[in-house]
């Protein structure tokens, strides 16, 4: 379901030539929230049975400021893929910037600013988010330790 007055665009301008196909994916079972904007130009991803709230901000590019002989509104970033895991809900005013993999069965607090990757089974809030809970099989839903998570999920990475 697409909320009322979302944005949803795939490019800038009528016939751009898209750098892959397809642009956006939205997954089944999905509900985009009312006023929200959904706005590709390389790739984002949504999985299936993923909710927002309204006033959600999606994209995959961004502008860039480096060079200050050339107004900002004319530079551009590398557009970086952005991918929403099934079953995940993004709160009211959250916006995922550019470069963001969003895990699965993931929470995102109203009006977090999603900058870095989130992890399958956690709740992120924050701007920019951060990981306060993540599930642990067995264990359940913990607080996480912003130093013990990190430490846990570069551990997870070492294991052979």
């Amino acid at each position: 379901m697409i909320g009322p007055h979302v944005a949803l665009a795939a490019g800038m301008a009528p016939g751009q030539k898209m750098l892959s196909t397809p642009v956006v994916t939205i997954g089944d079972r999905c509900l985009i929230g009312r006023g929200s904007g959904i706005v590709g130009h390389f790739s984002i991803e949504i999985g299936d049975d993923v909710w927002t709230g309204h006033h959600v901000y999606i994209t995959d590019q961004n502008h860039g400021y480096e060079d200050i002989d050339v107004p900002i509104s004319k530079q551009t970033q590398p557009e970086q893929p952005v991918r929403i895991g099934n079953g995940s809900w993004l709160g009211h005013g959250t916006i995922v910037l550019p470069g963001v993999t969003i895990g699965r069965h993931v929470v995102v607090g109203a009006n977090s600013v999603v900058t870095s990757d989130i992890p399958d089974y956690s709740v992120a809030v924050g701007a920019p988010a951060r990981v306060i809970r993540s599930h642990t099989i067995g264990v359940g839903w913990e607080r996480i330790d912003r130093d013990a998570f990190i430490a846990r999920e570069i551990g997870k990475d070492n294991v052979t």
